[in-house]
């Protein structure tokens, strides 16, 4: 309908009919349209009108019946989100390429064989789905999306990857499933932040190597022509969880498999394989392991059927009966305490480490502190377990201890303890119960970020504001009502400050003098000025803003 573009523009009809609104009522001069959400409709073109709503961050028209998209798009400068999935489109205008903070953009199943060349301007991109297309190339300049962290590729008609795409630093997450690749460059390898990895439904013969993805977790290479598992390639993928490799010709699994430590899932389904290396069954954290539609003769078929503990019980007990050969022991890391707890000393001296998180602990049990010794330990992660106060014995390692972890526990005050760490540069409470710091906390001056994002505080610490080397304070997702802008004024290294999802009902245009803030978040709270669209210019507009409306 015409008036959803000018909604911007035309008072409402009931504006008209009713006189009585209040300058406070007149919702529609308070804010301009940020989603519009146009999808599952029977659309065929969207009008050039899309202009008069500049302050769009998301527009949402998948699953319409789009053949083109109007050049007006290019005109949207604040969008952020754009979803043109599930449509006919066969070209882009190149004028999408001006949009300066699109972040997410989904064209997945249309209709597009190739893609503008200068898709790699839109430098801010930090997702991108082009899944389900007729691709045979990606362009050169995808090279400079340096901050885009999720890229599909699936099900498309590529023959090859371009070795360029190792220069996205920031890609954690991609998908190349379906495809025609036989094989995939060996610069990938370079791609320090990959963690998962989908190379499902391709031509592939071999295992690609991957020497610097140290963080790769997950690696899926099913339904290829993979014959060989080289074990030089396995060694590099220390991080790795998931691995699979189901539907293909593999001979024979290496016994260096088990240097993949952390591996939980072994998906050898359908292979080739006759035999198995017994030191399978020492992997530590291995919860699934398939391998019916394999002719292996040392296992009975109706020991695969009862299960993966099964299986690798009987591995084991096979090791034992072998005696233990030079290269079948487990790699000892970590020394077993009584309590059962697990304490990495290798970590603690190589390191310094100490690391007690993801138990749903209560308490920390003394053997962890007691396993420290004498070793100088910088971080402490101690997270996502059930503490209800910071653990006493924090304070032995006061002369080293320089970041500390205790983000998602129940931790409802912050202890004396915790202020004679006088080293510490970085805390991260968050995801707890705050509702107050102490000022003792004031003993920190080299402290320069803390993180209280999900907490109760309902005011604004006042303590930070002594805190002369804080760099970074992140306080989203709590109730401060309010902010001292002296205050923060005075706090010289002050860089960056998250506020979202409080419940600030004005934002002081003092505010605007803290000169030195590169990043100010304040989305999600209830107050009324500056707008959406103001805030969506970023920090240093907003800063400008506020200090134009500070009274003379």
């Amino acid at each position: 309908p015409e008036h959803v573009w000018r909604i911007n523009l035309d008072v409402p009809e009931e504006a008209q009919q009713n006189l009585s609104f209040g300058a406070a009522d007149r919702w529609w001069e308070q804010t301009d349209l940020t989603k519009l959400i146009l999808a599952s409709n029977k659309l065929q073109s969207l009008s050039e009108d899309v202009q008069l709503l500049p302050a769009l961050t998301m527009l949402d028209v998948h699953d319409n019946q789009l053949t083109s998209l109007p050049s007006a798009l290019g005109q949207l400068e604040n969008l952020q989100k754009l979803d043109v999935s599930h449509n006919k489109l066969r070209s882009l205008p190149e004028e999408l390429l001006q949009l300066p903070r699109l972040r997410s953009l989904l064209l997945q199943h249309n209709e597009l064989s190739q893609l503008p060349e200068g898709l790699g301007q839109l430098l801010t991109l930090e997702e991108l789905d082009v899944s389900n297309n007729q691709l045979t190339a990606i362009p050169t300049s995808f090279a400079l999306l340096v901050n885009l962290v999720r890229l599909n590729l699936a099900c498309n008609q590529l023959k090859e990857l371009p070795a360029d795409l190792s220069a996205m630093k920031s890609l954690r997450h991609l998908d190349c499933t379906k495809n025609y690749l036989e094989t995939v460059p060996s610069k990938l390898a370079t791609m320090a932040s990959l963690e998962q990895l989908y190379l499902r439904k391709n031509k592939l013969r071999s295992l690609p190597e991957f020497p610097s993805c140290k963080l790769l977790k997950e690696l899926h290479a099913g339904e290829n022509q993979i014959e060989i598992l080289n074990a030089e390639n396995l060694k590099q993928l220390s991080s790795l969880c998931v691995l699979e490799l189901r539907d293909n010709k593999i001979k024979a699994v290496p016994e260096e498999i088990t240097v993949l430590q952390k591996l939980e899932r072994l998906d050898l389904a359908n292979n080739d394989i006759s035999r198995l290396p017994y030191t399978l069954g020492n992997l530590p954290q291995l919860k699934f392991l398939a391998l019916e539609g394999n002719p292996l003769r040392t296992i009975r078929r109706d020991l695969l059927q009862k299960g993966t503990q099964e299986l690798l019980k009987y591995l084991r007990s096979k090791i034992q009966d072998d005696g233990p050969g030079p290269n079948d022991e487990p790699p000892v890391t970590a020394m077993t305490l009584p309590s059962q707890s697990k304490v990495n000393i290798h970590a603690i001296t190589t390191l310094k480490l100490l690391e007690y998180s993801d138990k749903q602990a209560a308490e920390i049990p003394a053997a962890v502190f007691d396993a420290v010794g004498t070793n100088p330990v910088a971080t402490v992660n101690f997270s996502k377990n059930q503490l209800r106060e910071i653990p006493p014995r924090l304070v032995e390692l006061k002369d080293s201890v320089c970041d500390v972890s205790l983000g998602f526990n129940k931790i409802s005050s912050v202890s004396s303890e915790l202020c004679l760490l006088h080293k510490l540069t970085h805390l991260d409470l968050r995801n707890n119960v705050l509702t107050a710091l102490p000022e003792e906390l004031g003993a920190l001056k080299r402290l320069h970020t803390i993180n209280l994002a999900f907490n109760r505080f309902k005011v604004f610490p006042s303590v930070l504001y002594h805190l002369p080397a804080l760099e970074t304070i992140l306080l989203s997702n709590n109730q401060v009502g309010s902010i001292d802008p002296v205050q923060l004024k005075g706090m010289d290294k002050l860089g960056t400050l998250d506020l979202q999802n409080n419940d600030l009902l004005q934002v002081p245009p003092e505010l605007g003098n803290c000169e030195n803030l590169r990043s100010l978040l304040l989305e999600g709270n209830p107050f009324r000025t500056p707008r959406a669209a103001v805030l969506a210019k970023g920090t240093a507009a907003l800063l400008e803003y506020l200090r134009s409306r500070i009274p003379s």
